[in-house]
């Protein structure tokens, strides 16, 4: 596979699993490629699909169903975060007004809905006025098969890591400020390690080290594929993931696995998803993010840190996600 988003990531691990445990259903798999449908694919070639195929359930993993489609036809839905509702400024303007209408009245003539954290949940209800009842939370999973302790060739417990799209949403100017401040009183030249795919409105956050003369300090890896993830979180001092909004935060539970103490946001769905086993910081407080990353430095900290994340992420699975996704659709 090449580059998957998180939500690609998304629905080819439940699209898995799902054919792993269930043998009663037929699965017909639509993408862009094969409807040969390059634009808008969902509101057209997916729309004609619903009336010339024989189909009971349209599952759709992210965010938006045919506008237009078979009358009578039951629909399910994922909505993975609201994050062009809490943070519009940094969305682009197509991607909010698409998302700004099919959120709210197109997501209401869904049959089910399933949101991927309880965060989420009540952002459905809060925002977009959906009625509860119709709302079922599914927690997305985890590649145990992958994601686990590994020897490590990089420094050990010499860098801090963030693995995420370099983006605004993620906070990594706020990161990387209070970076600068952790090594002001270091001697142990550690650095700040960011791997993730360049994404939009980012050229001030690849400009900042520079500006503040720590360039040789901060290392931007780019887009890291899955099977080179592991070691990075196996190294790490800790992964810093103090993202403004998150509708799950799936590097918290990779870096839990991987035994990698955590620090992230107390804000939104991340408090939820990480458990006990983390720092929570104020996102939007340099200071705060700074104190975070100085007392997972401390030895018992980062023990006590490591064994709660383990303890953690038994909580989720892609098979129990599988599961409980298949409910939803025996249900209707």
């Amino acid at each position: 596979m090449g580059e998957r988003s998180g939500t690609e990531n998304y629905s080819y691990q439940l699209l898995k699993h799902l054919l792993k445990i269930d043998k009663k259903n037929k699965y017909i798999v639509y993408t862009k490629n094969n409807l040969k449908w390059p634009r808008l694919w969902t509101q057209g070639g997916l729309a004609l699909k619903t009336f010339t195929d024989k189909m009971d359930v349209l599952f759709v993993p992210a965010h938006t169903l045919p506008v237009i489609r078979k009358p009578g036809l039951k629909t399910v839905v994922t909505v993975h975060d609201l994050g062009s509702e809490y943070l519009p400024q940094m969305h682009q303007l197509k991607q909010r007004l698409y998302l700004s209408f099919m959120q709210k009245y197109q997501l209401k003539t869904a049959s089910k809905i399933i949101a991927v954290s309880k965060a989420t949940k009540e952002d459905l209800v809060k925002k977009i006025g959906i009625d509860s009842k119709k709302i079922d939370v599914v927690y997305e999973g985890f590649d145990e098969n992958l994601f686990k302790p590994v020897a490590c060739n990089l420094s050990p417990a010499n860098y801090f890591l963030f693995v995420g799209t370099v983006q605004p949403r993620k906070n990594l100017t706020r990161l990387i400020q209070a970076f600068s401040r952790v090594i002001l009183s270091d001697e142990r030249r550690i650095s700040l390690v960011i791997a993730g795919q360049k994404g939009w409105m980012s050229d001030e956050i690849y400009a900042l080290p520079k500006k503040l003369g720590i360039e040789k300090r901060v290392k931007f890896l780019g887009y890291v594929m899955d099977k080179k993830l592991p070691e990075l979180y196996s190294g790490a001092i800790a992964l810093v993931f103090p993202s403004l909004f998150e509708g799950f935060g799936l590097p918290i539970l990779e870096a839990q696995a991987c035994g990698c103490p955590v620090i992230t946001s107390n804000v939104s769905s991340m408090p939820e998803v990480a458990g006990k086993g983390v720092i929570l910081v104020d996102p939007y407080n340099i200071d705060d993010i700074v104190k975070g990353m100085e007392r997972s430095q401390g030895t018992g900290n980062r023990e006590q840190l490591i064994k709660a994340g383990f303890e953690n992420i038994k909580r989720f699975s892609w098979e129990k996600c599988a599961k409980e996704t298949l409910r939803v659709f025996n249900e209707l």
